[in-house]
């Protein structure tokens, strides 16, 4: 059986400060509960969307400079959406959320992880939990069906890039790690991903149906990039 490491998007989670997505969170655990009843194990890595860059910009107005601290205020946002989506997860679920994705775990059936510490974003935290679990895919699930070439939500004309490898996916995206940067996976994670030899598979996380061919292994909507 296969053991699949996601990136959860923060904004699937609560796609506005102070609001979750109940009808999508009850959905999503539905289908995870289905497939680790067939054997599967899931190690989920949830970040901090919507409600870290609302509180990281609050700090921001009360002069609050330093990346470090800028970086825990949306540590702490992935940490609480961690809490609710292992939470809903009952006894399925490890007993607390793991923020060490270098930690080993031994054996599981739902793992959550969350932020651990400064100097990036969850999508890192994936790719380090990928390679300590020992499987060559993580599944970035966000609110964007593929990687653009431009940001769809500023550019009509973006075309949709539905495979694209590490050197050109590093060209295109590179960018400074600063809290809330807005890039398809973070930059670090990228580099890790790319010297580790893991790819990234990115999809609209809202569209569980298509989620499910690709757990299938059937043709799915999204970008691979590696």
């Amino acid at each position: 059986m296969s053991v699949f490491v996601i990136s959860l998007g923060g904004s699937l989670v609560s796609p506005e400060a102070g609001k979750v997505d109940v009808a999508f969170l009850r959905k999503f655990r539905a289908l995870i509960v289905r497939y680790v009843k067939r054997g599967h194990q899931f190690a989920i890595i949830v970040g901090g969307g919507k409600l870290a860059r609302v509180w990281q910009e609050s700090a921001k107005r009360l002069a609050i400079k330093r990346i470090s601290e800028l970086d825990w205020v949306g540590i702490r946002a992935t940490q609480l959406n961690a809490e609710l989506v292992r939470a809903m997860f009952e006894n399925a679920a490890q007993g607390a959320v793991v923020f060490n994705p270098k930690q080993g775990v031994g054996k599981f059936k739902i793992l959550i992880g969350a932020g651990y510490v400064p100097g990036h974003s969850t999508d890192y935290d994936a790719v380090v939990r990928a390679k300590t679990v020992g499987t060559r895919t993580v599944i970035n699930l966000s609110n964007v069906k593929y990687v653009y070439d431009k940001d769809p939500s500023k550019f009509k004309d973006a075309k949709p890039l539905k495979k694209i490898s590490w050197p050109e996916y590093h060209e295109r995206f590179h960018a400074r790690w600063v809290p809330g940067v807005n890039v398809p996976f973070d930059s670090k994670a990228a580099h890790l991903a790319w010297r580790s030899g893991i790819r990234v598979v990115f999809m609209d996380g809202r569209n569980l149906k298509n989620f499910e061919r690709f757990l299938q292994g059937k043709k799915f909507d999204g970008t691979i990039i590696g």
